[in-house]
């Protein structure tokens, strides 16, 4: 056991290379962000968009695959029509798409 911490001690150092990998550290973070967080942010600005544009009358699909027309919007929350009086209350969020986009 001492014969291995005299070995380890007396080994030369490895040459300092923090210049590389720090600049392959920086373009790795960079290939993630145009490849992963980017095309997410795009993603989610426009559901968002969609979301905020919500009228009564849309057609919509919800997320659970109900479809249906929105008869009223309080706020976070709408009222979907999926047959003749019948209504169920929803969360906007749940909205999936609009049909005929």
């Amino acid at each position: 056991m001492i014969f291995l911490a005299t070995l380890a001690l007396q080994a030369p150092a490895a040459p300092q290379a923090g210049g590389q990998i720090g600049f392959w550290m920086v373009l790795l973070i960079v290939v993630f962000w145009t490849i992963l967080i980017l095309p997410q942010r795009k993603q989610q600005k426009r559901r968002n968009e969609m979301i905020n544009a919500l009228k009564k009358g849309d057609k919509v699909i919800t997320i659970g695959g109900i479809h249906g027309e929105i008869t009223n919007i309080d706020g976070d929350d709408l009222w979907l029509r999926v047959a003749d009086k019948v209504e169920i209350k929803m969360v906007k969020s749940a909205v999936s798409r609009v049909k005929g986009e």
